[in-house]
């Protein structure tokens, strides 16, 4: 009897996990949507997008991203569709992650360093690391300015 009592116990909880397990990781298995381009992204590249890609990768730039269409399509379309920067005006923006806050992508050039002064307009994001492919877009300010920066999701 004790056996028995074991073994339907033994099994409650199998399935028990088994479906807790199933559950949680249903939403992880959800399948991506097809990344859909905008049409600039076959455009060649600007010599601002260039210097934008050299200083963040330098001697490495033609061997990682330049030399592959894919690589290069994906960071044509964060600098030309998927970061925005917009001006906040007087909104509170204190809920948001600041930019000194995000790291420096910084793994091939070691002395890349951080603007001492917000430009948008020649605003490298190359340069921090950003989740660029997240679920999700994300907002971070721009510390001791009214900006706030934008990272769209590539699946939006």
């Amino acid at each position: 009897m004790r056996v028995k009592l074991h073994v339907f116990l033994a099994l409650v909880l199998v399935i028990l996990i088994q479906h807790s397990v199933m559950s949680q990781s249903k939403s992880k298995q959800d399948p991506l949507p097809v990344v859909v381009y905008d049409e600039n992204v076959n455009d060649p590249l600007t010599s601002d997008e260039l210097l934008k890609i050299k200083e963040v990768y330098g001697d490495r730039a033609e061997n990682d991203i330049l030399s592959h269409s894919q690589r290069l399509k994906d960071v044509k379309n964060i600098l030309r569709n998927r970061v925005e920067i917009v001006d906040a005006g007087d909104k509170d923006m204190s809920s948001f992650t600041k930019l000194s806050q995000v790291e420096l992508f910084n793994d091939f050039i070691p002395s890349l360093s951080r603007d001492l002064n917000f430009n948008p307009s020649d605003f490298n994001p190359l340069k921090y690391k950003f989740d660029f492919y997240s679920r999700n877009s994300a907002i971070y300010s721009v510390d001791n300015t009214t900006y706030y920066i934008v990272i769209k999701s590539q699946h939006d």
